[in-house]
């Protein structure tokens, strides 16, 4: 199934997607939830509800004229209002590729245990406009992730059983204000001002039981799902980065595992994987420098289109906005 959150008579509305028509909840069945974070703590009893429904309306035993095209629907994010959101370092291309730029070696701790930080889940937003003030134009960055929504309470989760924990998957967008980013870090803290300004994640949540047939071997000595799905990202119709979720070192799985060891996990957390090889401005731009020292850097600009487009998730679109103002807080360091 593809669940779509979206705004109805100004209020958030929970649909399934079918050949391009959404549909409410109410019409596969009325006592169904019509918002996703209450069709997310109900899980276990809504979701073979839902599924049943959908798959009347898309073999054609149950028609309703209550659809809405999707292309008149204002779409927010699957998750409106996440519990949580974390963001996790899964591609070790990524990071290898990162520090090989910064003439550092591989960090070995990568391949010992799988890590994550928090980041601003009140700023999830799902396609169209990201409104930025004049610092995140500093360094202005994309990141072409995947992201999976928890859909029921656990607490030290192991590997072998996390994928249960699993409701679906979608696009996730991490944006980065690199200059921030950098500066904070430097203090060993963070990120925090370089990414809290938005985190996108749409355009819909797809459910595992619709990924079936693309699930592959995850990597050896790992536990988990793994899945076979072609990621590619375009700045203005351009292609700047590719990679595939199969490329994943570290599996949902195990991050589930590590996140909830001692810790409460909720249906509407959210949990990125971390950023596909090639998958954003910062590494493709060192990689670039390291190879030809008269590299042009491109980072993101006010008016750009970023497109996200994976198997099976669908295309998520947002559009660079910048806020009318001269506000800095870089300049308002000592």
């Amino acid at each position: 199934m593809k669940l779509v959150s979206y705004l109805s008579e100004e209020r958030e509305q929970l649909g399934v997607l079918v050949n391009n028509m959404i549909y409410n909840m109410e019409i596969l069945h009325p006592d169904l939830p019509t918002s996703m974070s209450m069709f997310l703590n109900y899980w276990e009893d809504s979701y073979p509800v839902a599924q049943a429904g959908e798959l009347m309306l898309r073999e054609g035993t149950r028609t309703s004229n209550k659809g809405i095209p999707i292309s008149d629907a204002i779409l927010l994010a699957p998750i409106p209002f996440p519990t949580s959101c974390r963001d996790g370092y899964a591609f070790r291309q990524h990071v290898a590729a990162a520090r090989r730029n910064r003439k550092v070696e591989m960090i070995p701790e990568f391949d010992q245990y799988p890590i994550f930080y928090f980041t601003n889940h009140h700023g999830i937003q799902g396609p169209g406009n990201i409104q930025c003030m004049p610092d995140h134009f500093e360094k202005l960055d994309f990141e072409l992730e995947v992201a999976i929504v928890v859909c029921k309470h656990g607490r030290n989760i192991k590997a072998k059983d996390a994928d249960e924990y699993i409701g679906g998957l979608m696009i996730m967008n991490d944006m980065s204000a690199r200059r921030l980013q950098m500066e904070e870090m430097l203090l060993n803290l963070g990120p925090a001002k370089g990414k809290d300004f938005s985190t996108v994640i749409g355009p819909w949540l797809v459910t595992t039981d619709e990924l079936e047939s693309l699930v592959v071997p995850c990597k050896e000595n790992h536990t988990g799902k793994s899945w076979n799905l072609k990621m590619k990202c375009t700045v203005n119709g351009k292609q700047v980065s590719e990679g595939n979720l199969a490329d994943m070192d570290w599996t949902f799985a195990e991050i589930i595992e590590r996140a909830s060891y001692g810790v409460d996990l909720f249906a509407g957390d959210v949990i990125g994987s971390g950023t596909v090889g090639t998958g954003c401005f910062l590494e493709l731009n060192g990689t670039g420098k390291l190879n030809d020292p008269n590299y042009q850097e491109q980072w993101l600009q006010p008016n750009d289109v970023v497109e996200m487009e994976i198997d099976g998730l669908g295309k998520l679109s947002n559009t660079i906005i910048a806020e009318e103002t001269d506000w800095s807080l870089l300049k308002l360091k000592k």
